[in-house]
């Protein structure tokens, strides 16, 4: 079992806050391996929110986490800027891609069978944490 649903935010404002966040991860670290689960270390990563600069390297288990500019959660990708760009890109990519898909493989040229699968299979993307 790998436990990977876990967020840990600090507002780094000294270093007393990078200490309570070192304790944090090693407390993460420890109470998983007490409880036999594995720690996802691959998909953690380390983002600074602003224009402050990230001060100290995090690690987990030994392991050194990347510094990203922008990480995807729950499929809302966020970027240390807070700007959507990044995320709204990424809908219309994938929304485009699979309404071309769409076009392609359905020899029916019915409006309403297409426009069904429209809404069945390329809204639901574009809806999908639309007030993001």
């Amino acid at each position: 079992m790998v436990c990977d649903i876990l967020r840990l935010y600090v507002k780094i404002v000294n270093k007393v806050n990078c200490d309570k966040l070192h304790q944090a991860l090693s407390a993460l670290y420890a109470w998983a391996a007490d409880w036999q689960l594995g720690v996802s270390i691959d998909k953690c990563c380390v983002m600074c929110i602003g224009k402050g600069e990230i001060i100290d390297q995090f690690h987990i288990g030994g392991i050194q986490l990347p510094v990203v500019s922008s990480c995807r959660d729950l499929g809302v990708t966020i970027r240390n800027d807070l700007s959507p760009s990044d995320h709204i890109t990424d809908i219309v990519v994938r929304a485009h891609r699979r309404a071309n898909l769409i076009h392609r493989c359905f020899i029916s040229r019915n409006v309403s069978l297409l426009v069904r699968a429209f809404l069945t299979y390329v809204r639901p993307l574009l809806e999908y944490n639309s007030i993001v």
